[in-house]
């Protein structure tokens, strides 16, 4: 029943993730191109069974993909095995890339854009093994807890300077494979592999050094792919060869048979096929260790399956053949301003709908304790993806070279690795790599063709790609800056918001003499709480006086009051009028919450050797009518936690008593 309703919920927000590209495609159809489409009815139902898949895809991942990815990383934490993490790792990467159908179809043009020269399948295995290596260099870098920019920003440094010499006509389609490689399926797997491995390595942290291993999967393959393009464009002669023809085309909407359903559901298995062989090879072959609810874990994936399916035959029934009719009246249109809001919309709408991005900003969210609201995450992202689809589009219309818009716009993202807080650069290099799956490349790159083919002086093969590349750097500008205005903002974790729910339920009448009234730090207002408080009194010689203090001040003790005090015994003492005193010794005074009272006593004594050799006295009791001090929102939290377990045990205690005395 539980699972029952949250698949409600998901199903819920599925559709709600929607209304974006319904209202998108609703007014482009009607207000601008002023056509009601043929297939609509088509169009309705694919996008009801979007939602539907969608909502069965993210519920898959919950209960398998998920728990996985983490145990694998759990159990390699704890087995110390760094290079069996390390293959993994590459497997991974390299398993699930080389049989991503995005890739396929982008290497076959590639092949026609090289008159040859570059070979499909020597191409795949080149963008393959450029993941696998990313997932390596990103694990290693876990492990070692090395700062992710160290190594992004060496990455554009060498995509950028390779850039000038690779040939123009495989520069587009290079950036463009980085943003094509990271599937989404592959994306929550190497995401959980990434914050399990985080999670249970000894001095890391899951926000800050589990996110990061997308990125490397997006930045690679630039590098490989133009490494690639300048050797063969100097070693290899071209040829004649079939030309694949590359051109803004308007898709008919698909039929669904008996035979179409199961060549998807089969298409849609071989991509997850990989992956599972090589889960279970390091589970069962390596690691010798079962999987916990196997049963649940399979039915994740058979749900992530189904989900994905019915995702893709949603869009299929009428979304994709829609938008590229759209996509291919308006680049015929002359208004360029409507060509610009299109390629806004769409990149908006599209991310908003895209699985990949949602399943990070959950896990996003739920690492970074609330501070980080996925669905906030979602629309910076979103509005970055919009943002950089539209200047691509502009890029295309202008006929200015993409190298400079991306050289410019690496030079952002490093500016803004300095400025943003580190726990979001990771997500924020990241959400590059989420962007362009699924729902957002087949749209982007019918646009971008079709204005390559339509606009004059332009050619599809060297202009019409780098929309996607455009659309996976600009959602990590606006993530920093979505983690610099959640500082500037001082947005709250879920904890610390309950912490100052608890101060806020807890606010009553100052003038009850029953309660303690206390100023909050940094706050110029005063509350009463029902709080309990005890001084402790340290009687020390003057020379011991500092290391009590200090003693106190490292167990959390925020101030003390030292009082001069005269000492005598009145052993041997015949006429105490015959004595002069001496200020020879302190009295420190501390007013402490009860929770902090065992800890300051305990100390202080430790360290001064009360017990033993030392010489001092130190003692404590409780107070009433404590008004005027000052604490801070964490003692106050602490010390309201420490009486509702101390309350807690002695109702246990009572409890136990009655019991006995019925026995």
């Amino acid at each position: 029943m539980m699972q029952f309703n949250f698949f409600l919920k998901l199903l819920k927000e599925s559709f709600r993730d929607l209304i974006p590209i319904i209202i998108v495609i609703l007014f482009f159809q009607l207000a601008i191109i002023q056509v009601i489409p043929d297939e609509w009815l088509n169009t309705t139902i694919g996008l009801g069974i979007v939602g539907i898949g969608l909502a069965i895809f993210l519920q898959g991942l919950e209960i398998g993909v998920f728990p996985v990815g983490e145990g694998l990383a759990r159990d390699f934490a704890k087995s110390g095995w760094t290079s069996w993490i390390l293959i993994f790792g590459f497997l991974i990467g390299f398993g699930t890339t080389i049989a991503e159908p995005a890739l396929a179809v982008i290497a076959d043009k590639a092949a026609s854009i090289s008159s040859g020269r570059i070979d499909a399948t020597v191409l795949r295995f080149v963008v393959a093994g450029s993941v696998g290596l990313a997932i390596l260099l990103g694990v290693f870098r876990i492990i070692k807890g090395h700062p992710i920019h160290y190594y992004i920003i060496a990455g554009y440094i060498i995509v950028v300077t390779v850039t000038f010499f690779a040939p123009a006509e495989i520069i587009g389609l290079s950036y463009d494979l980085g943003g094509v490689t990271t599937s989404t399926v592959t994306v929550p797997l190497v995401a959980a592999l990434g914050i399990g491995l985080a999670s249970n390595i000894k001095g890391r942290n899951p926000v800050i050094d589990g996110f990061g291993l997308i990125a490397f999967a997006s930045l690679t393959p630039m590098i490989f792919v133009q490494v690639y393009g300048i050797a063969v464009y100097n070693l290899v002669d071209a040829q004649n060869v079939a030309t694949i023809v590359v051109k803004a085309a308007v898709s008919s909407p698909t039929d669904i048979t008996d035979k179409s359903v199961f060549y998807g559901i089969l298409s849609v298995i071989k991509d997850v096929i990989p992956i599972l062989v090589i889960i279970m090879f390091f589970q069962y072959g390596v690691l010798k260790k079962t999987i916990e609810n196997l049963k649940t874990v399979f039915l994740g994936f058979t749900l992530v399956i189904v989900g994905l399916y019915a995702f893709i035959l949603g869009l299929e029934m009428g979304l994709f053949s829609l938008g590229e009719t759209m996509a291919y009246q308006l680049t015929k249109s002359d208004s360029v301003m409507m060509i610009y809001a299109f390629a806004f919309s769409i990149g908006f709408s599209t991310t908003m709908a895209e699985p990949a991005l949602m399943a990070i900003a959950k896990k996003a969210k739920d690492i970074s304790d609330g501070k980080i609201n996925d669905f906030a995450l979602r629309l910076f992202v979103a509005f970055g993806v919009a943002s950089g689809i539209a200047l691509g589009a502009f890029r295309i219309v202008d006929g200015g070279h993409i190298h400079y818009y991306i050289i410019v716009g690496y030079l952002i993202v490093i500016i803004l690795t300095f400025i943003a807080p580190k726990y979001i650069i990771p997500i924020a290099y990241d959400s590059g790599g989420v962007t362009t799956s699924t729902v957002t490349v087949p749209l982007v790159a019918a646009l971008g063709i079709g204005l390559a083919t339509n606009i004059p002086g332009r050619s599809p093969l060297i202009d019409g790609f780098g929309l996607i590349a455009f659309a996976s750097l600009f959602p990590m500008i606006t993530v920093m800056a979505y983690g610099i205005l959640i500082e500037k903002l001082e947005v709250k974790s879920d904890t610390q918001i309950e912490k100052e729910n608890l101060l806020h339920d807890n606010i009553i009448d100052a003038d009850n003499m029953s309660l303690a009234t206390v100023k909050i730090d940094g706050t110029s207002t005063r509350h009463s709480f029902e709080l309990e408080f005890s001084a402790v009194v340290i009687i020390v010689p003057n020379e011991r006086r500092f290391d009590a203090i200090e003693a106190a001040k490292n167990v959390g003790a925020s101030g003390v009051t030292v009082i001069p005090a005269e000492g005598i015994g009145f052993e041997n003492m015949t006429n105490i009028y015959r004595r002069s005193f001496e200020h020879n010794e302190s009295l420190l005074l501390f007013l402490l919450p009860e929770y902090l009272v065992n800890d300051v006593v305990k100390s202080i004594i430790h360290s001064l050797d009360l017990t033993t050799t030392g010489k001092g006295v130190a003692f404590a009791f409780p107070l009433t009518h404590m008004k005027g001090i000052s604490l801070s929102k964490e003692d106050i939290f602490k010390e309201q936690a420490y009486q509702i377990n101390l309350n807690k045990e002695q109702g246990e205690s009572n409890e136990t008593s009655k019991n006995i005395n019925r026995s």
